[in-house]
């Protein structure tokens, strides 16, 4: 591959390396196939042979290379300012292909066997396997599980038959002072959630969950507005697609205005999501949740347009690829709001996140009529 790097050999066996010696050659080629170019591969392998040399001055073994390893390493440079930018980076980025490959063990989280830790481990496997809830709700159901616990019982026995709707109300207003209305209505509702549980598994005598006051937030009152047509046409218009981030970018776009997608949604999309030869596009919503919606003529075009001239070339199977490397699907959904930003900079507020609201004002979302408009 042009771009790649491979490491000489006479610079890597010095008396100082041997540790990674086997593996940088390797790693680079990985990085290859990501996208990073010559320049970049250089001063990536330059601080990964700093770190190599390092680990056999303290005599440290790789099955011992963890991210507290590495900020020690850093710690240690012998110049003011010699961390340049994208070293931290780089040495993360060998952590994970050392794991991923077996060689370095993965980190694993503290098992504390305990009834708090037992009784959690349930709760996980009733929202996952019961309810079909996704991995996103589960991360932020459980601290507030465990925390309702640690608070009403602290290290002592569970007695769950104890709690009372004074435990549930109090809890839920001392948290509510520090937190915002929509964390508050989160925490609500992991705490229903918990307290549903516990009263199926025969804990609670009574469901509790009733006990979990509502939060008032009216958002009803500042609904932002959808965009006119004429200014979705304009922005559309307005995409510079003469270039290889204006094509895929205009693709987004088009999503957005045209099918109502959620930034979330776009990001998930995966290359087998589209039946080119029915016009189908397969969403994945919220949780386990599947839409099917045609593609109209001009996002398909766009869609088609992306895949042949400017997606790069690599491994990863979601529909959208970062630009620059890694070559990658998006991290999050900001990366799509920065779309939207990028290609509407003068007036930028006017345009965040109410695209996709401008042709569905009062119509349910998804519907496949409104693909056609």
């Amino acid at each position: 591959m042009s771009g790649q790097i491979i490491p000489e050999s006479g610079k890597l066996c010095d008396p100082y390396c041997g540790l990674l010696d086997s593996h940088i050659t390797a790693f680079s080629l990985s990085l290859s196939e990501k996208g990073f170019r010559k320049a970049s591969l250089k001063s990536k392998l330059q601080v990964i042979r700093n770190f190599n040399r390092w680990l056999i001055q303290k005599r440290l073994k790789l099955a011992s290379i963890n991210e507290e390893t590495v900020n020690v390493f850093f710690a240690e440079r012998p110049r003011a300012g010699h961390v340049r930018r994208g070293d931290h980076a780089a040495m993360l980025r060998l952590l994970k292909y050392l794991r991923e490959k077996g060689i370095t063990p993965n980190l694993l989280p503290q098992i504390i066997d305990n009834e708090c830790s037992f009784l959690a481990n349930k709760f996980l496997s009733y929202l996952k396997n019961e309810r079909g809830l996704s991995t996103a709700t589960l991360i932020n159901y459980l601290p507030v599980a465990q925390l309702f616990l640690k608070e009403r019982f602290g290290s002592g026995s569970l007695k769950l038959g104890e709690v009372t709707p004074t435990d549930v109300t109090s809890f839920v207003f001392r948290h509510a002072r520090k937190l915002s209305p929509r964390r508050t209505q989160l925490m609500g509702s992991a705490l229903r959630s918990f307290l549903r549980f516990l009263h199926l598994r025969g804990e609670t005598l009574t469901n509790l969950s009733n006990c979990v006051l509502p939060v008032a937030e009216w958002r009803l009152s500042n609904i932002p507005k959808g965009l006119d047509p004429e200014d979705v046409d304009k922005l559309l218009a307005d995409n510079k697609r003469s270039t290889e981030v204006g094509i895929r970018d205009y693709a987004v776009l088009l999503l957005l205005a045209r099918l109502g997608l959620r930034a979330g949604e776009i990001v998930a999309m995966m290359l087998d999501d589209v039946d080119w030869d029915s016009g189908v596009l397969m969403m994945r919503g919220k949780g386990s949740r599947r839409d099917s919606l045609p593609i109209p003529n001009d996002v398909g075009d766009a869609l088609a347009n992306y895949l042949c001239s400017s997606r790069p070339h690599c491994s990863h199977r979601k529909f959208f690829i970062r630009a620059r490397a890694p070559h990658q699907g998006f991290s999050g959904s900001t990366a799509i709001d920065d779309i939207v930003r990028r290609n509407s900079p003068s007036q930028p507020s006017k345009y965040h996140r109410n695209l996709r609201k401008s042709q569905f004002e009062g119509v349910e979302r998804h519907s496949p009529t409104l693909a056609w408009r």
